[in-house]
């Protein structure tokens, strides 16, 4: 990537979290002005809000994606699939307005998000080594459903984290 178009991108990211971060509106347009770039920049660099915020999500997923691919399979699937709830629901607690406002945009197709696609195969091959014979792409679904910005918001962290950590703990149990 040339340097004048990384630095645009980190330019618009930065952008995006300051208006998610500040509750104001974030549309190309504010995006753009924010970040100091064309609006043909932001458009032609992400296509639209939803891509601008998946990219966004997947950024800050990358410590995720990252224990995910360096786990130890001799450590049993449940401690696994806890320690990735855990890190998933500090995520959640520090990008409450990220994860709100992807969850907006990405609606109608949320299933297909990529990210969401790594994390739903992540926990649902957990749930599926830790026990074997339940609906663990089901479960998978209904454990990530627990990190809907809003509720994430309402809960908060802590509680969240409990609960999920409960939750998952008796499916695979």
């Amino acid at each position: 990537m040339r340097s004048d178009a990384s630095r645009n991108r980190e330019a618009i990211l930065r952008a995006t979290e300051e208006l998610l971060a500040a509750g104001e509106s974030v549309s190309l347009d504010r995006v753009a002005e924010a970040a100091g770039v064309g609006k043909g920049t932001v458009f032609r660099r992400f296509g639209s809000r939803t891509g601008l915020f998946q990219e966004l999500l997947a950024e800050r997923a990358e410590r995720l994606a990252a224990r995910i691919a360096t786990e130890d399979p001799a450590v049993p699937a449940k401690e696994r699939l806890l320690g990735f709830l855990d890190e998933l629901a500090e995520l959640a607690g520090r990008n409450i307005a990220l994860f709100a406002a992807h969850e907006r945009a990405c609606a109608e197709d949320k299933y297909a998000d990529p990210t969401y696609l790594r994390w739903h195969a992540h926990v649902s091959a957990l749930i599926a080594e830790a026990r074997p014979g339940r609906d663990a792409d089901f479960l998978a679904h209904a454990i990530l459903g627990s990190f809907d910005g809003e509720l994430v918001r309402h809960l908060g962290v802590e509680r969240l984290k409990g609960s999920v950590r409960e939750l998952a703990s008796d499916l695979t149990s």
